[in-house]
């Protein structure tokens, strides 16, 4: 897969010319989790062994999360898990999730990718960031759009980094937010939904 050749996010600045600074950009907007949310991720925490493999922290740690907001925001966005995302043979793969615009034609029709999340395999964000970037460019070059932003998340379940790129330009977020924080982590999530449908909102007035 060409997205996982990057094994940092210094190759992908540096072959498409994108710049690159830190800040605290993340907004957080309170999100209400269920108690039944609350009860079952405790139970697998504590019983289960949710990160035995890469596809268990997918399944019981990132997906449930994304999950859970998402439901607020699907009559506007699809959540594809493992779906391919292809701009050329050099900015191509699999990323392990892709929050995309409801296509017209139907939710199995894929549409506009807005927000990746890459999972960081063996606690290996540097290179988890190298093959976000690169998906959100393939994002950018796909809806055909240097105005738009595109949203990442990298995560092994219990730590979740965020970054965005806008134009030429990529912001990685300086703080980080925690499983064992759930609200504030809900909150984080809901707010890069909420930008999403910001976006896609202003482009359906236009």
């Amino acid at each position: 897969m060409a997205f996982s050749r990057y094994k940092d996010i210094s190759s992908v600045l540096q072959e498409f010319q994108i710049t690159y600074t830190e800040a605290n950009f993340m907004g957080e907007l309170e999100f209400a989790i269920s108690d039944y949310f609350r009860d079952d991720l405790e139970t697998v925490l504590q019983d289960g062994v949710p990160n035995a493999s890469e596809f268990s922290i997918c399944e019981n740690l990132i997906y449930p999360v994304l999950k859970e907001v998402w439901k607020c925001y699907r009559s506007n966005f699809v959540l594809w898990g493992h779906h391919s995302l292809i701009y050329d043979e050099n900015l191509s793969g699999f990323p392990e999730y892709i929050l995309a615009k409801r296509s017209l034609l139907g939710k199995i029709v894929f549409d506009q990718p807005y927000f990746l999340l890459v999972e960081a395999k063996q606690d290996k964000f540097t290179e988890g960031w190298g093959q976000c970037l690169a998906e959100m460019v393939a994002a950018q070059k796909l809806n055909d759009e240097l105005g738009f932003t595109v949203f990442g998340i990298v995560s092994n379940g219990k730590y979740w980094e965020f970054g965005k790129l806008e134009n030429m330009s990529f912001t990685q977020n300086i703080n980080r937010y925690l499983l064992q924080d759930l609200d504030q982590l809900f909150a984080a999530v809901n707010y890069v939904f909420k930008e999403c449908e910001l976006q896609l909102d202003a482009k359906l007035t236009v």
